[in-house]
Parts: structure tokens; sequence; C-alpha cells
């Protein structure tokens, strides 16, 4: 699967606050094998939001986790726009979060908090342990949570736990700090199979100079295949290297 995140609010962007999700988030993704493939921070557009819902939804292999905007103000576009990316537009009054507004906020419910209860047609709900107005989800893969860490920490882990506990894809990695500059190593980055991640980061540190290659596949062979073209390219031409990130060892 392939992970979104999408972290609305404008005030992120004109840096009255800071973003708390991400970094959250992706400890979490990591910790069961599954990396981002793209993360956004936008303003409170409902255009712009739609857009963006629209690009992620366009990956068939795609899990979105989006931060913000299911509030009851008038700044808070999410439920719409995502009713209007992934329903046609079809909403409905949820009666499981209409039945958690009224236990919590009683006759204060009315006239502006019970709007959080209409959702996007047939969303499933997440449970919020602070407030315990719900976040909700479509399809058993796009997620939509507060803007509030508090809230939002505890439905990511509930979201994770029951769809996406663990990646099953095994993925095996190898690792090398060549004393080269990047340019010397391109045609063998070239050369790489396509069906295997490849990257390169050039590092300064002071007076060292290094790059940093790292391959990796779902098979020890292959990665082992691919990973010895820069050994080989290495030793072929007396350039220093070092099996492993010599920012980690300390070298």
């Amino acid at each position: 699967m392939n992970f979104y995140s999408v972290i609305i609010g404008t005030e992120l962007l004109n840096g009255r606050r800071k973003d708390a999700h991400f970094a959250f988030l992706n400890e979490q993704l990591l910790k069961r094998g599954w990396i981002h493939k793209g993360s956004f921070i936008i303003k409170d557009e409902p255009e712009f939001i739609e857009n963006t819902f629209k690009l992620i939804k366009s990956d068939p292999k795609s899990v979105m986790f989006s931060f913000g905007g299911i509030g009851a103000t008038p700044d808070d576009y999410t439920r719409v726009c995502s009713a209007n990316v992934f329903t046609s537009g079809d909403m409905e009054i949820n009666k499981g979060v209409e039945e958690a507004i009224l236990d919590t906020f009683g006759k204060e419910a009315y006239p502006h908090r019970i709007n959080m209860a209409t959702l996007p047609l047939n969303a499933s709900l997440l449970k919020n342990v602070v407030t315990n107005v719900p976040g909700y989800y479509l399809e058993d893969r796009f997620f939509f949570v507060p803007g509030f860490p508090a809230m939002a920490k505890a439905m990511i882990v509930e979201a994770l736990d029951k769809h996406y506990m663990k990646n099953d894809i095994e993925e095996f990695r190898l690792t090398l700090s060549a004393y080269s500059s990047e340019n010397n190593l391109v045609d063998t980055m070239k050369s790489i199979s396509s069906d295997v991640d490849m990257s390169s980061l050039p590092i300064i540190d002071g007076d060292k100079r290094y790059t940093v290659i790292s391959i990796g596949s779902d098979t020890k062979e292959k990665t082992q295949i691919e990973f010895d073209k820069f050994v080989n390219y290495c030793e072929n031409n007396n350039i220093k290297y070092v099996l492993k990130d010599i920012r980690e060892s300390k070298i």
C-alpha cells in the first residue's frame, strides 16, 4: 500500500502553529514496516482540499490520513470535501456520531456541534479519547481525524492496528558509503534494475565528502546482485567504501 498524509491548516503555513502530525504518523508507519509515499500540508481551501484528495484517490493502492477540518466551525471543510470526492457528495447523519455528541454536550450540541454528525455516506468511526466525538473513515483506507494531536494520535493507532498492523512484504536492504562524488556513480545507478529501490545521498561533513548508496528489494538475492554493482565499481576504481552508512557508524 502507498501511504499519504494530508495536513490541513493555514495556521501551519503562516507559522502560527507547528505541525506535530507527520512525525507521529511516520513513526507509526515505520514501526509496522510501511513508509510514506507523500505528505501534503495545505491551506483550508475547499477546492484545493478536494484536488489533493482526488490526486490520492487516483492511486489504487493509496491509504490516506487527513488531519483537520472535521469540526463545526465555518472553516471546517473536510467532511463536505471528502463526501464530494469519495461518495459523490452523498452525506448522512451518522447515528453513532450524533449519539456521541448528544451524550457529551447535551443541549449545547445545538445549533452547531450537532453538524459534526453529518458525514459522507457509509462512514465508519474512530474513537475520540478526548472529546468522545469520533473521527471517521471510508473504504477502510481513507481516514479523517481532528487537527488536535491529542485526539488524532489515538485514532491513527486504532486505524493502523485494525487495518494495517504490519506490512507482510519483507524488504532486504544493503547500504554502503563510498568516498566518491555522486557523479562518478551515475552510470552504475543507471544499470540498477527498475524493480529495485535505490537511493543516493551525497554527504558533506566538514572535510569528509562521500555518497551513501542504499539498495532494497523483496529478496536477498536480488538486493545482493544489484548492490554488488556498486561494490565492484568501487573496487575496480580504487574507491574506498564502507559497507554501511558512515554517519551511523560514527567513523
